[in-house]
Order: C-alpha cells, then structure tokens, then sequence
C-alpha cells in the first residue's frame, strides 16, 4: 500500500475508507463476515489435533489490490507458464524430448512418484493435461514477482476467491460503487467451457460433465459442491459411476446417463482400483481403459502430478525456453537440489537462513524457515535432510512484500501470496483476481489455512 513513504495511488480510497471507518464498525463487519462465512457453510479441515476438525478460515476485510497494467503482466507470466507445463507433460509421456536434450534429469521425471506409467503413450484431448493450474506467486518490491510453486493437479482454493468477492460487495456495496474492480464470477462459466471443450473424440453431443468427490469427509468437499452447483453440473461419488463397455456411465433416476468429461478432485492413486491402489473405494473400475481408450477424459489427466513436483519446479524457466522459443517473464524462487552434492553442501551450512521443503510436501507441512526455528529444530531438520537428501529442496528467504491487514491493533502489515487459477483448454483464459493467502501471525511467512494463515479479496482494477 505505501511506497516510498506515500500510499500508492491504487490504494488511497481504502485510505480514507478505513480511517472512516470506526473500531465498533469494523468489528461489527469481521462478525458478518464470519457469520456469513458460517452460515454460508465455508470450513476447511484440519486433521489430528483433537476437537471439531472443521475451521471456519480467517477473512480480512481489506482487500489486496492490483492496477490493470500489473495485472497485465502476470496474465501473460501466467498463461505462458501454464503453456509450458502442459507441453512438457505431452513431452515426457511421449518422445521425452527434453530429457534426451539433457535439459532435465532422467530420474526427476521417470523416478518420480507421481510420474504414471499407465498412461505414457497416450496424449488427452486437445494435448491438455493440466486443466486447471493454480500458480502460487509472491511479490517481493514494486515490479518484482516470483512463482513459488505450480500447482497442476486440483488446486484447491477457488470458492474462497469467489465467496470472498460475494461477502466483500454484500458488506461494502460502496466500495465497489466507488472503483472500477473486475469482476471475478465468470470463472465457473468458463471452467466449464473449458472442461467441455476437451470432451473426447468418442463424444458426439454435447458433452456431459460431472465432478468427482470423494465424498463429505474429504476437506475440500464445501468447494466441489459449491463448484458443481455454479457449473450446474452433477456433484458425484465413485458409488454413482460405472463403466459399461467402451464408456463411462452415471447412475440417475432416470437410469444410466453416459459421462463424457470427469473433474475428479481425488487422488491418481484413487481413482480406479483395477490400475491403482486396489483398496480404493472411491474411484470407479475400469475408469482407466475408458480414459485411454478415448471414452471419456478425465480432467486433470492422471499424471499431471509429475510437472508440479518441487525439484520439477526448478526447470521450468528452461521448459519456457525449450517448448515455447520464449524467455520466462515469470522468474522462479532461487532453488538448491539437496540431491545435487554441492547444492546439499551450501544448504545444510545455512540452514539458520533458508526455506526448505519437501518435494512432495504441501499446506504448510514438512518445511522448515530457518530463521523463526531453534537451535534443536533445524538439528532435527538437517538429519532428515541427510537422511534422504534428494527429498529436499531449498530457498532464501525473500523480502515478501506485505499488504495492509486488520488485526486487534487496527492495520498492519501481514505477508501475502497469490494463486491465480489459469483454465488449460481450447484456450487459454482466467479471471481477472485469485485467493490472497495472509500470514496472520506478525512476521509469519506460512499462508496456508492449515498453519493460521486467512483469506482476503483480491481486486483488479480496470483501465
């Protein structure tokens, strides 16, 4: 918000908005807010620690805002990104190019866990296996944006983008009287035309689309309701499913209805226990001979996992190079390979000062920030990193740029983030805003729900 001493001209109505704005008011709007958020039903899950699993997700009330010109740049960053990832995935399930040019490690995509070998030789509709890529970015001064990870499987995240919006203009309906902020809900709209507009060969109507849960239990369940509902599409379970010759059927009152394209936000792993895991009561069988067979498409395709992984991440500037003759506009985060001898070397003599993950690690979980760990906790980190070296990656830790953020006090600065949600089909396409993650905790890097981290709106202004 301010730079240079000055508040940045984008952000001078919030400016006078919250300085007209008194305690009592505010806190009387935060407990709409999470009312509306309660009543709305928008929880996520936090296993393991005893009590009701269901949180209600922090909301801060002001909102991040990006002018046109910025938002601009990223759009181009991102789909140029989101380009790039998908061709290497028709890459290394085919010719593996790349890996012959000696760009990318052999063992970094091939002895990858979630590298699958069920579907190598086979290219999905329209040569599209990430359907849906959420890119994490992180701002770090004025001009300055970095990808902290891609995100190419089912990124979740997307209701609260939507729902975060929703309760913005209910609250504040002069706000947005007041500035020129596009509007972010087409997104299920055009989630849908993409979706439909890979249909598979096989299809010779219109398409239909369902989404697959694994059911109420799962975390993310609020949102695949909630996305199903907008789409207008049906919400189902394995147990509504099942695979009758060449195709893929849904069971309805109405008797069986063929399915042409899947949203499945369950695990490679689950769905079809004929090719996967056998225990698994929540995928369909034979689900996979339809999908190879051209029957139906399943989005995002079984194997897109593998162009997400954190040591993956590091090449894909050079995929940006390889497949698209482009330079990258979007950089990454500096990132050491512990599986690289002198990579390992530099990380485990300063661990006090970098961020390290796991490769496979998310929410938060199996990382360490060096500078807010103790002595004992980076001892026990850096015997896990000697222990399997190539499970590890590491990063500085960046100047984030802050954003203002309503605490007890009135506002400070909280740490932020942003997942855009690029759609991956005929076209290329997203809405104009994404979830902002806030670091509540005063000097807190960690965004995720999972570890304390909230939600705020996310604004682009028009031009």
């Amino acid at each position: 918000m301010y730079e240079k001493g000055r508040v940045r001209p984008h952000y001078r109505q919030l400016e006078d908005w919250t300085k007209a704005m008194p305690a009592e008011l505010r806190e009387m709007k935060q407990a709409e807010a999470e009312a509306l958020f309660r009543r709305i039903g928008i929880t996520f899950a936090v296993y393991g620690e005893g009590g009701d699993p269901d949180r209600l997700i922090p909301f801060d009330m002001f909102p991040r805002v990006f002018t046109a010109r910025e938002w601009s740049r990223l759009e181009r960053g991102i789909k140029q990104r989101a380009r790039a990832l998908n061709a290497f995935l028709c890459d290394v399930y085919g010719r593996g190019e790349i890996v012959r040019a000696g760009r990318i490690p052999a063992r970094l995509v091939y002895r990858n866990a979630a590298y699958e070998k069920s579907v190598v030789g086979f290219t999905p509709p329209k040569g599209v296996y990430s359907h849906v890529v959420g890119i994490d970015l992180v701002r770090t001064g004025a001009d300055e944006f970095f990808v902290l990870e891609d995100n190419c499987r089912t990124p979740s995240g997307v209701s609260y983008m939507l729902e975060n919006r929703e309760i913005m203009m209910r609250m504040f309906p002069e706000l947005f009287r007041e500035n020129r902020i596009e509007p972010v809900d087409s997104y299920p709209e055009k989630l849908r035309r993409t979706l439909a507009s890979v249909a598979p060969a096989k299809c010779s109507s219109d398409p239909t689309v369902v989404l697959l849960t694994p059911g109420h239990f799962n975390s993310a369940y609020y949102e695949h309701s909630f996305l199903a509902d907008l789409m207008g599409v049906e919400l189902v379970e394995g147990a509504d499913l099942f695979v009758e010759g060449e195709f893929l059927y849904m069971r309805t009152t109405e008797g069986p209805k063929r399915v042409d394209v899947l949203y499945r936000r369950i695990d490679d792993a689950f769905i079809d226990p004929l090719c996967f895991r056998p225990d698994s009561m929540l995928g369909v069988p034979g689900l996979m001979d339809v999908y190879r067979s051209g029957g139906v498409t399943i989005c995002s395709a079984p194997g897109a996992g593998v162009a997400d992984d954190k040591a993956v991440y590091t090449f894909v500037p050079e995929m940006v190079r390889f497949y698209l003759g482009e330079e990258p506009l979007l950089n990454n985060v500096p990132t050491w390979q512990c599986g690289k001898e002198e990579d390992l070397k530099h990380v485990l003599s300063n661990l006090s000062e970098l961020v390290v993950k796991e490769v496979h690690g998310s929410g938060g979980y199996g990382m360490l920030v060096g500078p807010k760990s103790s002595k004992d906790q980076i001892a026990a980190f850096r015997a896990r990193i000697e222990a399997d070296p190539d499970n590890y990656i590491a990063q500085p830790t960046l100047a984030l740029s802050t954003t203002p953020t309503f605490v007890n006090e009135g506002i400070a600065p909280r740490h932020v983030d942003l997942r855009p949600y690029c759609l991956v089909g005929e076209r290329i396409e997203l809405v104009p805003g994404g979830l902002t993650r806030v670091a509540l905790t005063e000097g807190s890097l960690v965004v995720n729900s999972s570890q304390g981290g909230g939600v705020k709106d996310t604004w682009v202004l028009a031009e």
